[in-house]
């Protein structure tokens, strides 16, 4: 299991913005806020999302390569991802892949994609046979 990720971003405030917003759906909101200047040399700040006391998606402000990177984030059901579609497209998205079944993965695999606005690929899925711990 993956404890953190760091996201590079071109915009840190268009960015806290745009996954406050697409991340509200699936109860994961910006908790916490890191001064680079606390850690060892050379450390980012960091703007910290998480849900349930954990915080695990952080962004830094950086060089974005786009494409480079996918995150998958968890959704308890298929409204959660519906919904976390649509607040991702209200809040600046484009859409690479409207909610419904993946068939080629499982047919109980229900997921929605769009990019982010530096252009990395977001999935909102919901795997029935993988609940995530409430």
């Amino acid at each position: 299991m993956l404890d953190h990720i760091f996201l590079s971003v071109s915009n840190t405030d268009r960015s806290i913005a745009f996954y406050t917003a697409a991340l509200a759906p699936l109860g994961i909101a910006h908790k916490h806020d890191y001064a680079g200047k606390d850690g060892p040399p050379g450390h980012p700040d960091l703007k910290g999302f998480g849900a349930d006391g954990r915080v695990f998606f952080w962004l830094r402000e950086g060089l974005a390569e786009g494409r480079a990177v996918h995150v998958g984030f968890v959704a308890t059901g298929t409204a959660q991802v519906d919904a976390a579609h649509a607040a991702a497209i209200a809040a600046g998205a484009t859409d690479n892949g409207a909610p419904g079944a993946r068939l080629h993965y499982d047919p109980r695999y229900y997921a929605a994609n769009v990019l982010d606005p530096d252009g990395y690929s977001l999935e909102f899925v919901y795997k029935s046979w993988q609940r995530a711990e409430q």
